[in-house]
């Protein structure tokens, strides 16, 4: 009886509440949707892609700093710490904003393939990559002069991106269902592996250290994959209308924020990765970045009205001066 009790009770802590709860609102406001939100936990700040503007917040003192306005369509930041440079993916132009991550002043547009969506920057060859979902391809771009030095195709409508450190990326393929492995000094995809039964994968995050990735799929599912023979090891569950994924390092857990309203915390409980809690927090709030620093995750949310006018699916209209960042943590 008494080594039942202990498994129970070692099974029960397992699976215990990781004790995170929404802890404040950070108020932005301001009209428009919103896709990327990227933290950049060395300098503390907080970027949140906002329709034509970029809103930039200090996450020390929970207020906006400033922003990076008249840009089209914009999708995700990607950060290059190692020259003070910040570069914005703009969908509607087909282009790249960079600007200083200091002054937020811009200081060139280089071009890309069509509709620009997830950004990477890759450290070791110091270049950017965009995820052009129109096109179906990638534009690498040398960071530091900005000049555009190729694009190539990557098989599929990339999604969510990120990068090694070490001279590889790392993409989801939403209309294949599938990841791809791309050599940054080529440029070129040199693997693709299926992650099926996984549906239309977005959000990606991953665990460097363990060499696993995390998607999240359609289906309400998220696919672990080992980086090494790109096969998924695990399928825990998650929410609906999944859009992002993160992970934290020094916490060991991977998160999917899903559009229902609900973010969906994974662990590694026994070997296998599962899905451990789930936390309440807002309808919409589909995107959002983790801060290794704080151990807090940051989702973009907005207050909700009527149905849009004219809309044929009937889709809630944004209320005016409603955007704001939840703030995770425990």
């Amino acid at each position: 009886m008494k080594k039942l009790m202990t498994v129970v009770l070692v099974a029960s802590a397992a699976f215990a509440a990781e004790g995170y709860h929404v802890l404040n609102k950070i108020k932005i406001g301001g009209t428009g949707g919103w896709d990327y939100v990227t933290v950049d936990s060395n300098a503390h700040r907080l970027y949140a892609t906002h329709g034509t503007v970029v809103d930039v917040v200090d996450l020390d003192s929970g207020k906006p700093v400033g922003s990076i306005p008249q840009l089209h369509g914009v999708h995700g930041v990607a950060l290059a710490p190692d020259m003070n440079k910040g570069f914005i993916s703009n969908g509607q132009s087909n282009s790249v904003t960079v600007f200083d991550v200091k002054t937020l002043a811009k200081s060139g547009e280089p071009a890309t393939g069509m509709n620009p969506d997830s950004i990477c920057y890759e450290p070791k060859t110091q270049r950017v990559f965009t995820f052009n979902g129109r096109s179906n391809d990638s534009t690498a771009i040398n960071a530091k002069t900005g000049e555009p030095l190729t694009t190539f195709p990557v098989g599929g409508k990339p999604e969510f991106c990120v990068a090694d450190g070490a001279g590889k990326l790392y993409v989801n393929l939403e209309d294949k269902g599938a990841i791809v492995e791309i050599d940054a000094a080529k440029p070129a995809v040199v693997r693709t592996g299926s992650i099926a039964p996984c549906q239309e994968p977005s959000g990606l995050a991953m665990d460097s250290k363990d060499g696993v990735l995390f998607s999240v799929c359609d289906n309400k599912m998220m696919t672990v994959t080992d980086i090494k023979s790109l096969k998924v090891v695990a399928m825990p569950a998650i929410g609906a209308n999944p859009d992002a994924a993160g992970f934290d390092p020094g916490a060991g857990l991977a998160f999917s924020s899903n559009g229902e309203g609900t973010l969906t915390i994974v662990k590694e409980v026994g070997g296998k990765w599962q899905a451990v809690d789930t936390v309440q927090t807002e309808r919409g709030a589909r995107t959002m970045a983790v801060d290794p620093r704080t151990h807090r995750v940051y989702l973009l949310a907005a207050e909700y009205g009527p149905p849009q006018a004219g809309d044929k699916k009937g889709r809630p209209s944004i209320l005016p001066d409603s955007f704001h960042v939840l703030v995770v943590g425990k």
